[in-house]
């Protein structure tokens, strides 16, 4: 005989997996081997679903040959099932999707799978076999998929779970009343247990892990005691929860963990319990409510792994100075790297550190070439790499301390700032459950957003190939590894950006040379900056740079560099937009970093500088906030835009370099909207500050809308060469200007020699074009190669944008379009057959001929050699026949100075 099983308190996962099972053994027998959550019996009872189940009580056991058991291969969960295990000749078959135990039972058949729910497992071997499902029975089956599953949220589900979700809607399933047994009506009992728990709930802190224990005691069994754990977590948005109850001289004890530090199954399993990681249970003899909730917390501290040291969250590496450094010179270093504190060495170990307020001090009173060590304290806090959370809050805490020194065997490893506790601290408020903790008071794990699921939906696989390559390099090669900036960014805003810049915590270069060995790359390097870039087979280019901070030795100065953490080197940047950073590393893969706020900046669409020096330090940020101002729709901070005019006011756009000016100029040129960006600058006052003549005249917004019109229009030919649009906008900017204006703007700008060159005989060219076409009364298409052939493209663009004549436009659009691609179908060649010998004489006859094809005179061969016969009779062949009927007076223009030979 065979025979259906599963575990004592079967829920709804269980009982489908039963009946799943029975398609697979259509002989078997089905038994529980004990009582069933409430909801499952009020399911059988009030839909009479056709369940054929054997009672217990009196069934022949004995007979059983082959015992096949679903959603469990733990013996102690099988009831009285366990007397049959091990019996001689008895077959056991186990279908389960729990992880393994030392208990488990070893069957001859297991089909063993890591899904969210047994159910799912046999669904598919149901499928495989195309055994038929009723509507009855494919909601049985979606009620355990939904049920164990969370309805598809946990953890733990898979893609396999939701594929079986998916089969048994095609097959019926009726969600409505899926519905209704998983969101049932808590009962007045139910009630008012959840009312107990959530009254007695406690919070523990260990070793940096919150964790929730609710008890009650209860004289009469209440049941599903799973279910009112599963809506305590969610209604306190709890991490890590148990549950303990006494009913009927048991504790029944229920654990949840969103946590991969927390395996309550592990715990579960001491009180003789099981489960999952993520979700457990037990039922415990022969304890007290109070000895199991002692029990469970000396578990809990030796299981738990803490989840954040100091080294996880300190700052590294940090700025440190020798004990012979005067005052003066650590008052430079301070500021110069915006420092409140200073460690200080001997001999690579740190014997001191000394705070901005005692180096004013000193130097106030005359003692500013003092060396720092008479001055610096020698007894100083400090920790280990490996110091708990708690140990670096109690002593930051109770000592009012904004440094912490992060100090491995006498050698400075890093440092926790009073920031770096604070974001850490804010973040896992952003999780806390609202109990009062009643034991240690500790910072919890700090939950940082994850960007993996954005890089797996974001970006081509290649692409996210390659960033997976970078974190496992980094791993083997000891470095740490983010995709930092623009990237970030436009990845928050959803905007397609495959410019990947990589800024590794090591040696940048040497994590290039690493990568591009293992992707197949090759790497250009700058080891005078620490940057690479690394190019792939199929020319996809990856920039990499050594985390580095910078400082600036006068306002308007390029900055110098130097080697840093990854903090120090997104603080150096522009905006807090783009200090954002996705870490690669293998087990951190898509870990969020936000040093400075930007997540929220993103989402309010608001521009903030990083400090108040930001526009001083670099003038050029003002333009890059107008660029991104008109990109992104976003605004600038009110601070921010304040001490941007104040920047301007004070001159300090007059001190950039003029290439830097130009570089800046060409990026807002290149943008989609590029006069909304200019108008902008207008407002704040940069482009009379970088030149009093470079400002807006009437009728330059028409223009450049103009100018967009066109490039659109010629994009839309999808034609080669494609223009270099921003040459086409600075001709537009500069065009109707007097002469003398624009070479004042061009000093200014001073831009390479090759592009001054190219700006400058374009202006002429286009000023005199402009002339030639305004002055045409007819214009053939001739007559418009002639004038157009020797222009640039964008120097035609830009003059067909200028015109206001229609038929002007359409002149030159078909230019564009046909007419300078237009050649006659004579070769020399052909003169030559003709018995003309070669010279000049061949220019001057195929440009007629060009001249004439394009106007309509000539369409075929045979044209072509009648108007060549009658127009350059003269210099035939003495006896060659003028055959033809084109009259010299149907010629083309006979003007050939600037058509071509072909």
């Amino acid at each position: 005989m065979e025979l259906i099983s599963t575990h004592i308190q079967a829920d709804f996962d269980a009982l489908a997996s039963m009946v799943a099972a029975s398609k697979l053994y259509p002989k078997a027998r089905l038994l529980f081997p004990g009582s069933q959550e409430r909801n499952v019996r009020e399911f059988l009872r009030e839909t009479r679903f056709p369940l054929q189940a054997e009672r217990l009580k009196g069934f022949p056991l004995d007979g059983v040959t082959r015992l096949i058991l679903v959603d469990v291969k733990r013996i102690t969960r099988i009831g009285p099932l366990r007397e049959i295990v091990g019996r001689p000749g008895l077959e056991i078959h186990i279908y389960d999707h729990h992880p393994a135990h030392p208990k488990d039972i070893a069957g001859s058949l297991e089909v063993l799978r890591e899904v969210g729910a047994t159910t799912t497992i046999l669904l598919d071997l149901v499928r495989e076999q195309a055994l038929p499902l009723t509507p009855q029975e494919a909601t049985l089956f979606a009620l355990g998929i939904y049920e164990e599953t969370g309805l598809l949220t946990f953890t733990n589900t898979t893609e396999a779970d939701l594929h079986a979700a998916a089969y048994c809607l095609s097959r019926g399933a009726n969600l409505g009343l899926v519905s209704d047994f998983i969101r049932r009506e808590l009962s007045a009992e139910q009630v008012g247990l959840l009312n107990e728990l959530i009254k007695s709930a406690e919070t523990y802190t260990i070793n940096g892990v919150r964790v929730v224990i609710s008890t009650a005691s209860l004289d009469r069994y209440v049941g599903d005691l799973a279910m009112l754990t599963h809506k305590l977590r969610d209604m306190e948005n709890i991490n890590v929860l148990f549950t303990l109850v006494r009913m009927d001289n048991r504790v029944h004890l229920v654990a949840r963990s969103r946590l991969e530090a927390v395996d309550v199954g592990q715990i579960t399993d001491a009180f003789g319990g099981g489960g999952h990681a993520t979700a457990a249970s037990a039922t415990v003899k022969d304890l007290t409510l109070f000895q199991v909730k002692e029990r469970l917390l000396q578990l809990l501290k030796e299981r738990i792994r803490p989840l954040k040291q100091a080294r996880d969250i300190m700052t590294a590496p940090v700025k440190a100075i020798p004990e012979r450094f005067t005052l003066r010179g650590a008052a430079e270093i301070m500021n110069r790297f915006n420092l409140a504190h200073l460690p200080v060495v001997r001999r690579g170990e740190m014997v001191g550190l000394i705070t901005r307020e005692v180096v004013d001090k000193g130097i106030f009173h005359g003692l500013g070439d003092a060396p720092v060590r008479d001055y610096m304290s020698g007894e100083f806090p400090r920790v280990a790499p490996d110091a708990s959370l708690s140990e670096v809050q109690r002593l930051m805490v109770e000592r009012s301390l904004g440094f912490l020194p992060v100090v491995e065997e006498g050698r400075l490893r890093g440092a926790v700032t009073r920031a770096d506790l604070l974001r850490y601290t804010y973040q896992d408020l952003l999780k806390r459950p609202t109990f009062p903790a009643t034991d240690e008071r500790e910072l919890g794990e700090p939950v940082a957003r994850n960007a993996a699921s954005l890089l797996a939906n974001r970006l081509p696989p290649r692409i996210q190939s390659l960033l997976r390559s970078a974190g496992a390099v980094a791993d083997g090669i000891g470095a740490n590894a983010y995709a930092v900036g623009g990237f970030v960014r436009d990845l928050l805003l959803r905007h397609e950006n495959l410019d990947v810049d990589l800024v590794v915590e090591g040696d940048g270069i040497a994590f290039a040379e690493a990568l591009a060995r293992h992707v197949a790359g090759k790497v250009t390097s700058h080891r005078t900056f620490g940057t690479a870039v690394m190019t792939l087979p199929d020319g996809f280019k990856l920039d990499v740079a050594t985390a580095r901070t910078e400082y600036y030795e006068y306002p308007a100065a390029l900055p110098t560099v130097e080697h840093s953490s990854i903090k120090m080197d997104l603080y150096r940047r522009d905006f807090t937009i783009n200090t954002l950073a996705v870490c690669l590393n293998g087990d951190r893969y898509g870990e969020l970093l936000d040093f400075f706020g930007g997540q929220q900046d993103v989402r309010d669409k608001t521009l903030r500088i990083i400090h108040n020096l930001s526009f001083v330090e670099d003038p050029t940020r003002i333009l890059r906030a107008a660029r991104f101002e008109v990109r992104f729709g976003f605004h600038l901070s009110r601070h921010a835009e304040q001490l941007a005019v104040n920047a301007v006011q004070m001159g300090l756009l007059e001190k950039l370099a003029g290439t830097r000016l130009t570089t800046e100029l060409q990026l807002i040129l290149q943008e989609a909207r590029p006069f909304a960006i200019l108008q902008r600058l207008q407002q704040l006052g940069v482009l009379a500050a970088i030149h009093p003549r470079l400002s807006l005249e009437p009728g330059m917004e028409r223009r450049f809308q103009r100018v967009g019109e066109v490039l659109t229009w010629y994009g839309l030919l999808y034609q080669e060469p494609s223009p270099d649009a921003w040459i086409v906008y600075l001709l537009a900017l500069l065009g109707e200007r007097k002469s003398v204006e624009v070479r004042a703007i061009l000093r200014r700008l001073n831009p390479p020699a090759r592009v001054a060159t190219t700006i400058s005989r374009a202006l002429a060219r286009l000023r005199a074009l402009a002339r030639r076409f305004q002055q045409a009364r007819e214009l053939s298409p001739s007559r418009g190669y002639r004038w157009l052939v020797d222009a640039s493209l964008e120097v035609t663009l830009t003059l067909m944008a200028r015109m206001e004549r229609t038929e002007l436009r359409k002149a030159i659009g078909d230019f564009l379009t046909t007419g300078r691609r237009v050649r006659p179908i004579l070769r020399g060649d052909d003169l030559r057959a003709l018995g003309i010998r070669p010279g000049p004489i061949y220019r001057d006859i195929l440009n007629s001929l060009l001249y004439a094809r394009l106007d309509g005179h000539v369409q075929s061969r045979d044209d072509e050699l009648r108007f060549v016969r009658r127009r350059f009779a003269k210099v035939l062949p003495a006896g060659e026949p003028e055959t033809g009927s084109l009259t010299r007076r149907n010629a083309a223009d006979p003007e050939r100075k600037t058509a071509r030979s072909g």
